[in-house]
């Protein structure tokens, strides 16, 4: 059987589930503890870029509902009601993210006018220098700005 460090450099579902076997089986002595380590870390920064992802897609739909009332539609009505379930599927999984969701749409915002301003065609100066919409808006599911 190939060790644990040449599973993990080219098979890693066989990796992960020999891992997850010793795992199991109390044989801790024989598991990949660096590698396990890895993949924990980046599994949580999956979700973070995950959240912040959806963030940032639900808040260019709501700037596009805003800034162009005359395209609203229910491809961007499904996009933020789409967004706004997987954020809140996120932080029922990861409760502990909730305390950096309003960070996430500050660092987001930005990243969300540059998407903005290239599929609407709007300027920059068009749309609001700092976010016009509190968390709670932004994942409620009921709010469309007039």
């Amino acid at each position: 059987m190939d060790s644990l460090n040449q599973l993990y450099e080219h098979d890693l579902c066989s990796w992960l589930e020999r891992n997850s076997y010793l795992l199991r089986h109390g044989l801790l002595t024989d598991i990949d503890p660096i590698h396990i380590a890895e993949e924990l870390e980046d599994m949580s920064k999956r979700e973070r870029r995950a959240l912040e992802s959806y963030l940032r897609n639900v808040i260019l739909h709501l700037l596009k509902w805003t800034y162009q009332p005359n395209f609203r539609g229910n491809s961007w009505r499904q996009s933020i009601r789409n967004g706004r379930i997987a954020i809140a599927k996120i932080l029922r999984d990861s409760p502990s993210l909730k305390k950096e969701v309003a960070s996430f749409i500050q660092d987001e915002y930005e990243a969300a006018v540059a998407d903005a301003v290239d599929e609407t065609g709007l300027e920059r100066k068009t749309f609001p220098a700092s976010n016009p919409f509190s968390e709670q808006q932004i994942c409620d599911k009921a709010f469309f700005p007039n």
